[in-house]
């Protein structure tokens, strides 16, 4: 017992603070202690400060763009609960050197000394000068290497750290239904699983593994909870308006897992409706759901202008109080990107239209994330270790794995690809997308970026010939690259001028052995529309602009013609299809685009990607995704009912036989466990990575069940001759769905489990599911 007592007084001994410290101060103390100790000196303006942000960084920096104390005292005198987006137009060490300033002043001139959490855009990258910048989410998904996307979020963490970031707005966990929607590249595809599976890798990558965030890793955000994969005529922030059980078999799953498995410590509200509530003001959703159901324990930051949409866009609220109210009651801790309709809080608080334990709430949110992030210990930052962390050598290498990963082999009539350079004297290199490097949207600037023209020039060296031609355009500000992302208005290319460079292009084909027409779309066909102003969805999936025209030319000079997809969403690229003999479909692919698809182009690197979304022949094939229920594919009158690449292809140099699909045992309980495996065989002369996928189907059920569904896959690599057995467990979680009584249940059945390369070339066996064994 004296042991006993002279350990617990030793214990509080360590646990007292410094003389004169506040118990907030001491990290030492137990986390909510702090957050509790914090919180209860806080006077109400205080409190409401730490639900704001900055962004226009002009009120608090000099004419010179340095941080001004002087400015920043009329400010953040009560302190500021983030700081948006500081390095998105400084340089390494100048981001740093001004996040440096603004926390020395928030440490050392209010009165609690309260840092800022500092947010940025990293959807495949930190979006900032000189920050690698890795291939588009959409691209990133088409690897289906877990292990490789946590890798690239973990160097994107590590870059964002070392600029004084803590947390980033992704990954993006949407699942994308419509490829009319101009955000379908900011995804990872049209499957749950899919989306679920890498959704927890990029939050692992971000935040590491736990408990708690490791050193150079940031907070994650999850977004855009919930339902905003599927809009409305596939118009961005378009309602939502799905069944419960639709909503929670499709939307909710990827976040789910970022919850339970991942540990993601904040979430951001989608801009659309529910049922005719908006996100932002749905408490059921982030209340019910997120916190209760699943055990969420982050903060919850608003989408940019997602609470002043209530009252403006979707008119639930008669005025800004009145949406900063239905907002904080539904659980939005903190509102971004700006000081806008929670500016009142305080004073709405007074006047008890707030409950001030609403605001508490939200301030404990936040400061919770604050004292995880280790702020109160080391709110500073190396400045010169920022430049020499971002896009270094090691990010670059990583870059171009991910690219070459990426890329997916959709069609190779002929056995045209690789290209022999020792058989080859010249190639064109023709199209719109061959000489700028499109990096897609929420892209910086990496400082170095290898178009295809380049990578090809220079993996040719001296002994092969490259010619160029531009083709034509795409739109007006073509040549922009990622920076015409951000411009309001988008115009067609002119006309004659395409006409002109569509009979250049012609010739320089005729001249040479071989074509590689590099086409597609950019940064401004397909995007996030923002506002009516500046728009980013499409009503058609054709190629824009008289790309078609440039393939018939180059094609009637009757060289071999190899077609470079660069675009951000699928496309009825049925002219192609029918006519050219290899395509590849690239999406974006990054920093290093020209040096990934010259590996590939030659044979020095074994394309393996494979699609995580269907290509539909028509936009009149929309929805087109393959995990539909047995009555929605009857098809229409004059038209194939099949998709022009299905979910899940991708070809490569070698083949690959899938023989002795099993599942062992053949029958199990309603608890019980199978294991499928099936022997994959490289068949060819070159070594290769395959996808090998699972998927699953109910045969007789209660309620209405999709014709297949992915429930596992693995990317592995096999040398010619070799076989490898690959296994998936089968349980609870894979047969599960829920029942008419909205209860997750397997039921007693038969279970189809199928094994293949792509959604539509699968090998079948039988599981059965009975009620006892």
């Amino acid at each position: 017992m004296r042991r006993l007592r002279a350990c617990l007084a030793a214990a509080c001994l360590l646990a007292a603070p410094a003389a004169g410290e506040p118990a907030y101060q001491d990290s030492r103390r137990p986390l909510e202690q702090r957050v509790a100790d914090l919180l209860g000196r806080m006077t109400l303006e205080e409190k409401a400060a730490q639900t704001h942000a900055i962004w226009n960084q002009a009120p608090i920096a000099g004419a010179d763009g340095a941080f001004s104390p002087e400015k920043a005292a009329g400010v953040l005198n009560n302190g500021i609960g983030e700081l948006v987006r500081v390095n998105e137009s400084k340089g390494p060490r100048d981001g740093a050197v001004f996040a440096n300033a603004v926390q020395k002043f928030l440490v050392e001139k209010t009165r609690l000394g309260v840092p800022a959490i500092v947010h940025e855009e990293a959807l495949h990258g930190l979006v900032a000068p000189g920050a690698a910048s890795f291939p588009q989410a959409i691209a990133l998904a088409s690897t289906w290497d877990t292990n490789l996307v946590e890798r690239v979020f973990a160097a994107v963490a590590a870059e964002t750290r070392a600029r004084g970031g803590h947390q980033v707005l992704a990954p993006v966990l949407d699942v994308a239904r419509d490829p009319r929607w101009g955000r379908t590249e900011e995804t990872y595809g049209e499957d749950p699983y899919l989306v679920s599976r890498l959704g927890v890798a990029a939050i692992r990558g971000f935040q590491g593994r736990g408990p708690g965030l490791g050193p150079g890793r940031v907070i994650a955000t999850a977004k855009h909870f919930a339902v905003h994969g599927q809009p409305e005529g596939g118009t961005n922030v378009a309602p939502g308006n799905y069944s419960e059980r639709v909503v929670r078999e499709v939307f909710l799953p990827s976040f789910k897992a970022a919850v339970a498995e991942a540990g993601v410590m904040s979430v951001m509200p989608s801009y659309n409706e529910i049922d005719g509530i908006p996100a932002h003001a749905n408490r059921r959703l982030l209340e019910d759901v997120l916190r209760r159901e699943w055990g969420f324990s982050g903060f919850i930051v608003s989408d940019y202008a997602g609470i002043m949409e209530l009252e403006t866009l979707h008119h639930v609220a008669a005025d800004g109080a009145e949406a900063a109210a239905k907002a904080l009651l539904a659980g939005v801790d903190i509102e971004l990107p700006e000081i806008d309709r929670y500016a009142g809080l305080a004073a709405q608080v007074r006047q008890g239209l707030i409950p001030q334990a609403a605001l508490d709430r939200a301030v404990a949110n936040v400061l919770r994330a604050k004292f995880l992030l280790g702020l109160f210990e080391n709110p500073y930052i190396d400045a010169e270790q920022a430049a020499r962390q971002n896009n270094s050598a090691e990010h670059r290498a990583l870059a171009l794995e991910a690219a070459r990963e990426a890329l997916i082999l959709l069609k190779n009539q002929g056995g045209l690809l690789p290209l022999d350079r020792a058989k080859l004297k010249s190639i064109a290199v023709i199209g719109p997308n061959a000489a700028v490097c499109h990096l897609g949207g929420y892209s910086g600037d990496p400082g170095r970026m290898v178009s295809v023209l380049d990578g090809v020039r220079e993996k040719a060296g001296g002994a092969v010939r490259v010619a160029y031609a531009q083709g034509c355009k795409i739109t007006a500000g073509q040549d922009k690259g990622a920076r015409g992302w951000h411009d309001d208005k988008v115009e067609l290319s002119d006309p004659a001028e395409d006409e002109r460079l569509i009979a250049e292009a012609a010739a320089v084909a005729k001249g040479n052995d071989v074509a590689l027409l590099v086409l597609g779309g950019n940064e401004q066909t397909s995007r996030e529309g923002w506002s009516v102003e500046h728009l980013g969805d499409r009503d058609s999936l054709e190629l824009v602009g008289r790309q078609n025209d440039l393939a018939r030319a180059v094609l009637a000079a009757g060289k071999p013609t190899v077609v470079l997809l660069i675009n951000g969403k699928p496309l009825s690229v049925n002219y192609l299809a029918e006519n050219v003999p290899a395509i590849l479909e690239g999406w974006y692919l990054g920093e290093e685009t020209g040096h990934a698809v010259a590996d590939v182009l030659f044979g020095d690197y074994n394309p393996a990607g494979r699609l995580p979304i269907t290509f539909p022949r028509t936009v009149g094939q929309v929805p087109v995704y393959y995990n539909h229920k047995p009555s929605a594919r009857r098809g229409y009158l004059f038209a194939s009912r099949e998709p022009l690449f299905a979910f899940g292809h991708g070809l490569s140099y070698t083949t690959f036989r899938y023989d002795n699909l099993r599942v062992v045992p053949e029958r199990i309980g309603p608890d019980g466990k199978a294991v499928a495996s099936v022997e994959v065989t490289n068949t060819g002369s070159r070594a290769g990575d395959e996808v090998v996928q699972l998927y699953i189907r109910d045969q007789v059920s209660s309620v209405t069940r999709p014709v297949k569904e992915l429930k596992g896959f693995r990317r592995v690599g096999l040398k010619p001759g070799q076989t490898r057995k690959v296994e998936f467990e089968i349980g609870f979680e894979e047969l599960a769905f829920y029942n008419e009584d909205m209860k997750r249940v397997v039921e007693p059945g038969a279970f189809d489990v199928m094994a293949g390369p792509s959604a539509t070339e699968l090998k079948t066996a039988r599981l059965d599911l009975i009620t006892s064994l």
